[in-house]
């Protein structure tokens, strides 16, 4: 009888494999993106965004970042270090400042699944919620990121203890003073 159930359940793909890897993840993000949106109309705002997307993918380039993918008026990259991101991401936030919009960018360092050329897990739920506490043209970061470009010259701020939603504990968070 139990060969005959489970005949009856119906088989499903094995989940793509995935590769577990210690990375730097770095989300961007257009600070009020539909605000400036409506302001400026839909052709202005796809030329803005096109010119955007060309200025991050050269910094993402000229530091060493991989784009992950687009997030409609953001990025999700990744970087062997943490103080590749961290340059990259200021790098971007010069670069933008022409542009008539502010970016925030949050990073994490940690294990994440490496699942095609997709990253996921916590340790990128992490860098998209940190990403989305940064102010407009702050580049955000956790304590355990600070840690790891100690002596690299790199200074940070002090953002205080902050919840991450969906993730115990409060986190201390430090917004990059200068590289």
């Amino acid at each position: 009888m139990r060969s005959e159930i489970v005949e009856l359940v119906p088989r499903t793909q094995a989940p793509p494999s995935a590769d577990r890897v210690l990375t730097t993840v770095m989300f961007t993000d257009i600070v009020g993106s539909t605000q400036r949106a409506a302001e400026l109309g839909d052709a202005r705002w796809r030329e803005l965004l096109a010119r955007h997307d060309t200025l991050v993918r050269a910094e993402l380039e000229r530091h060493g970042g991989r784009e992950v993918k687009t997030l409609g008026d953001g990025f999700m990259a990744r970087f062997d270090c943490p103080g590749q991101g961290i340059r990259c991401a200021r790098a971007i936030d010069a670069a933008l400042e022409p542009l008539p919009f502010e970016v925030r960018v949050g990073l994490n360092t940690g294990e994440c699944d490496l699942v095609g050329d997709d990253l996921v897990g916590l340790a990128v739920n992490i860098a998209a919620r940190i990403g989305a506490l940064a102010r407009a043209r702050e580049v955000l970061v956790p304590s355990s990121v600070r840690d790891l470009v100690v002596g690299s010259g790199i200074t940070f701020r002090d953002r205080g203890r902050h919840r991450i939603k969906g993730v115990p504990g409060r986190w201390r968070l430090f917004g990059v003073e200068a590289v």
